[in-house]
């Protein structure tokens, strides 16, 4: 019976009417443990995996459409069948959870380990793998510490390692801290962590995980959440698992609901049957806006998400749905703002974050993101410049040329933009940065407007004069004259 309250052990987690596939130990304050685990049917989907052939287990996570729950929500069975029969070849599990508002991947590590571990297990016995590397972000110290303690213990159980349960299948996992950086929450910039090198993406193609991954073998990258319905999944089928859910969105997902909303947190939810005014206003969910304020738009994916706005809320929590409208579900992070909220604010605080995280690899994510940050804080800081707005499109098109995926807007007349969008770039983190932009302009261009100045105060060059001004002024501009010799010294930068 759910409590529909936190829960104290979990922190975040919100124990919601419904079914629970992922979150069922949750309640029990030593669901970390073996003991614990194993005295709720832990491992029992493994030990019906074992008895099975590895093909069928592959067949039968196809059969449930398993979505991926990592962002792209591309299904599992699917991906797997990618693997070319080359062997050695592995499985890399992606534990580093760092898009903003998202923090169910954590919770899953640190409350129920064994079922991740498990899930694992199950993965490498369908496709015939040996060994397996859990990547778990550097600032989760306590999932780090939690999920090593469970590898300890189920090597000690003969439930990881040589010979699982008197079977002839051997799996090691291999437990690996990230060093918390965003960018390796991409698939081939984790892998390039893993190898010892600087987190960076891989062009795609050739680098296709599956084709060419870790040490350029065959690879399968999933993402936690997904590995933690396999055991579910396994021991009671994907006839069964099917039963909740929507027919293109079966079973259920987490989400991490942060913002503007009277219970924040983490609730599990039939997939494709909840809406997103169900999440907000249902007392079995967020109960409602803050301080009885009205919504006034909504992050439905993540910081990498195009905005929504009340005309979205009726949209079931779906990809499908969802992409047509002009934005993802990512990896389930949903942040909502109330009318209080200053937009530009809002944007400029997403748009820092890709700024500060972009690993530098490509030129227009580099360069864009840090002018559109500067071009923000200037707005920001009372000197935007009548030009500043068209000046941010523009840097934005660079970096993802439009039309950039947006919502509609009924009162403008204007249609949705499908999601995804195009790009410049390796991977779609500079990409993310032009998303709170794009909807924020479209919708509050107003407020953008009422933070520019008149031509009087203009401070200084921008973004399109720098390339006419000398080297030589542009540095003394920067630091002034009396700085000049810590630039142009012997050495000193």
């Amino acid at each position: 019976m759910a409590t529909n309250a936190y829960v104290a052990h979990a922190p975040g987690y919100v124990d919601n009417e419904g079914p629970k596939i992922v979150t069922s130990r949750f309640t029990d304050p030593e669901s970390h443990t073996l003991a614990g685990s194993t005295a709720t049917g832990g491992y029992e989907g493994l030990r019906r995996a074992l008895a099975m052939p590895p093909e069928d287990v592959a067949v039968e996570v196809k059969e449930a459409v398993l979505l991926g729950r990592g962002g792209a929500g591309f299904p599992a069975g699917i991906k797997w069948g990618f693997m070319p029969p080359v062997w050695p070849r592995y499985l890399v599990v992606n534990g580093d959870e760092s898009e903003p508002g998202t923090y169910k991947d954590r919770l899953l590590m640190e409350r129920d380990p064994h079922q991740l571990i498990e899930g694992c297990v199950i993965t490498c016995y369908a496709l015939g793998l040996n060994t397996c590397y859990l990547y778990i972000r550097g600032e989760m110290a306590v999932a780090q510490e939690r999920v090593a303690q469970a590898l300890n213990d189920a090597y000690a159980a003969n439930l990881v390692g040589k010979n699982i349960l008197g079977t002839d299948v051997s799996v090691d996992v291999v437990l690996h801290w990230g060093a918390g950086a965003y960018i390796v929450g991409e698939e081939t910039a984790l892998i390039e962590s893993l190898e010892g090198n600087r987190g960076m993406p891989r062009l795609k193609p050739p680098f296709f995980p599956a084709a060419k991954g870790l040490y350029m073998k065959p690879t399968i990258v999933n993402n936690v959440e997904t590995l933690s319905n396999l055991p579910w999944l396994l021991t009671h089928s994907a006839t069964e698992y099917k039963h909740y859910g929507s027919e293109m969105s079966p079973g259920t997902r987490m989400l991490a609901i942060s913002g503007h909303v009277k219970r924040p947190g983490v609730y599990e939810v039939e997939h494709g049957k909840v809406t997103f005014r169900d999440l907000f206003y249902d007392d079995n969910f967020c109960q409602g806006i803050r301080d009885g304020n009205e919504l006034k738009m909504f992050i439905p994916g993540g910081g990498s998400a195009p905005w929504f706005f009340p005309e979205q809320l009726d949209l079931p929590i779906e990809a499908r749905p969802v992409g047509d409208a002009g934005s993802m579900l990512g990896s389930g992070a949903i942040v909502a703002m109330d009318h209080t909220t200053d937009a530009v604010k809002a944007c400029l605080r997403i748009v820092r974050f890709f700024a500060r995280e972009s690993c530098g690899k490509c030129t227009p994510c580099r360069e864009g993101t840090a002018w559109e940050e500067q071009i923000l804080q200037r707005m920001l800081d009372g000197h935007g410049r009548p030009d500043d707005i068209d000046l941010l499109l523009s840097v934005g098109s660079q970096i993802s040329p439009g039309p950039y995926p947006v919502a509609a807007n009924p009162e403008a007349g204007l249609a949705a933009v499908p999601f995804p969008p195009k790009q410049t770039t390796i991977c779609p983190l500079g990409p993310s940065s032009v998303a709170p932009i794009t909807s924020a302009i479209r919708r509050f261009r107003h407020e953008f407007e009422a933070k520019l100045v008149g031509p009087a105060e203009d401070p200084g060059p921008g973004i399109e004069e720098f390339a006419a001004v000398d080297e030589g002024e542009l540095i003394e501009a920067t630091v002034g004259a009396s700085d000049l010799h810590a630039v142009h010294g012997e050495g000193e930068r």
